[in-house]
């Protein structure tokens, strides 16, 4: 096993200047430990020597002058980073993603083996992609794709997902197939795909 090598606990500030006395008052001691000056000043440093950054750091309390609730609503902000957080389900999408759980909920058991039956006819080669978008199987109509097109739009409008970039991109794949089926669906008889 490979040991690391780490600096020792009490080890001098390689950016301590080399001159630099000790800040405490009356000592004249090199000032080779830095320390920050207060809570609010924690990038601006006093140096001390070793004997009173050991006494300063004794002294130290962070939390001096705060009332109990600033002490708990700052240890809060320390526990995500001192980033913004929401309630769960407050930025108006929530409903989106039960929506998308559903998907591929439904998808997975699409995916699963079923029970043996009657063999279904396969889809064309360049109605496969769009008919996996939009959920549906082989033969169908063009009634049965219009239906499932306003279904999946209104579901995925960005309007509706509260902005959602990944609803809109959705969106913009549901859009495509709808164009590929309905196009190549209008010109077929109606009975056509369903044989």
């Amino acid at each position: 096993m490979r040991r690391g090598t780490y600096a020792r606990t009490f080890a001098p500030d390689p950016q301590a200047p080399p001159t630099r006395l000790c800040d405490s008052a009356g000592c004249t001691a090199a000032g080779e430990y830095r320390a920050p000056k207060s809570r609010d000043k924690l990038r601006e440093y006093w140096w001390f020597c070793l004997e009173h950054v050991r006494q300063y750091n004794a002294a130290w309390d962070y939390y001096k002058g705060m009332s109990p609730a600033e002490i708990e609503a700052h240890l809060r902000s320390d526990a995500c980073w001192q980033l913004p957080t929401w309630p769960l389900g407050s930025l108006g999408n929530v409903h989106a993603r039960f929506d998308r759980l559903r998907e591929q909920a439904r998808a997975f058991a699409s995916s699963q083996p079923s029970e043996p039956g009657p063999v279904k006819q396969s889809a064309p080669p360049d109605l496969r992609e769009p008919l996996s978008t939009l959920g549906l199987h082989w033969p169908t109509t063009l009634a049965e794709v219009k239906a499932r097109y306003k279904e999946l739009a209104k579901r995925h409008h960005p309007d509706a997902n509260g902005g959602d970039r990944t609803a809109e991109e959705r969106l913009k794949s549901i859009n495509l197939a709808y164009a590929r089926l309905r196009t190549r669906l209008a010109g077929m008889p109606q009975g056509d795909s369903r044989r």
